[in-house]
């Protein structure tokens, strides 16, 4: 029997006898770099799980709990369906309802066709993008309450600075903000301001992904600016657009800041009482924190609805 060989591919390393200057540490194990680089990782995540779960899970799942329990005298019992009975009852309940989807409505018509018609008109300008740009997201920067001032002002029914417009156009003088008929209109304007400047951004950073070479196309077709816009700006960002539509939902949906300052909340007769208003009423007004809950347990399950109505859409379209 011949003694076993050992060929080069198979031969076991020889170890490094090299000389280490004195002092120098061996080198590390790839097993112990590798142990350390996912110690860290992890350790970044942990800390990212632990931050969600404790102010975004947790409370979630805290409104479960307290949308089916009431608390009188620091004692806690289980009501069932007692607190959406509460909420469904109350008259405001369906004005809330439809002051919110009022406000949902108006503010898609504005707040999302205006940012993305000011992303084209910034898309357009070979030079200042930069300055127009900033001056776009300016408003997001202002603090809500300085913003909210500042169309307090403007919509003051004596020396604001719409009326005093009106006046030199020989227009009616309106009252802005006390008018049931324009309160829920001069809260969706300020909102859109407000918040446009981020969508815009969006919208253009979209657009500059777009080929000249569809644009040139289009141009060797005849394609005026509306067609170019329509056949090749909203078919390449259509992605973005229902992306941002869903979000815009979603938060206009939950809008309180805007109302709530610029007309304590309830506004005239009511008219710019919303579901998140309301749920702030019930909790901090009449310290019904179940019935909050329950309020606040039926707008979740409506948007979550909503989020995966969308979301199967935008599969069967992709499909």
């Amino acid at each position: 029997m011949s003694a076993p060989s050992l060929t080069p591919s198979k031969a076991a390393p020889a170890p490094d006898s090299r000389p280490r200057p004195d002092g120098a540490e061996p080198p590390a194990r790839p097993f112990a770099r590798s142990l350390r680089r996912n110690l860290t990782a992890h350790g970044f995540l942990i800390g990212a799980v632990l931050c969600f779960a404790l102010f975004s899970w947790y409370p979630m799942v805290r409104e479960f709990f307290l949308a089916f329990q009431k608390t009188e005298d620091g004692q806690t019992t289980w009501v069932g369906m007692d607190n959406l009975v509460t909420v469904f009852n109350d008259p405001a309940f369906w004005q809330a309802w439809r002051n919110t989807l009022l406000f949902t409505v108006l503010a898609l018509v504005f707040g999302f066709a205006v940012p993305f018609a000011v992303a084209v008109v910034i898309n357009e300008f070979r030079h200042g993008k930069g300055y127009l740009r900033l001056l776009v997201y300016l408003p997001v920067m202002l603090p809500p309450v300085a913003s909210v001032l500042l169309f307090k002002y403007l919509y003051d029914p004596g020396y604001g600075l719409l009326n005093e417009l009106s006046g030199f156009f020989g227009l009616p003088e309106q009252q802005w903000l006390q008018d049931p008929d324009t309160a829920m209109l001069s809260v969706v304007v300020a909102s859109t301001w407000m918040n446009m400047g981020g969508a815009a951004l969006i919208y253009l950073a979209a657009l500059q992904g777009i080929p000249g070479e569809l644009y040139e196309a289009a141009e060797l077709d005849g394609a005026g600016v509306l067609r170019k816009i329509w056949h090749v700006t909203i078919p390449q960002t259509r992605l973005i657009l229902s992306l941002m539509l869903l979000m815009q939902i979603i938060a206009t949906m939950q809008v309180f800041v805007e109302p709530f300052l610029l007309t304590g909340g309830a506004g005239p007769e009511g008219s710019t009482t919303t579901v998140v208003y309301l749920i702030y009423q019930y909790a901090f007004n009449f310290n019904n924190y179940g019935a909050a809950a329950a309020l606040g347990l039926l707008l979740l399950v409506l948007l979550a609805g909503f989020s995966a109505a969308y979301v199967k859409l935008s599969r069967a379209e992709d499909e």
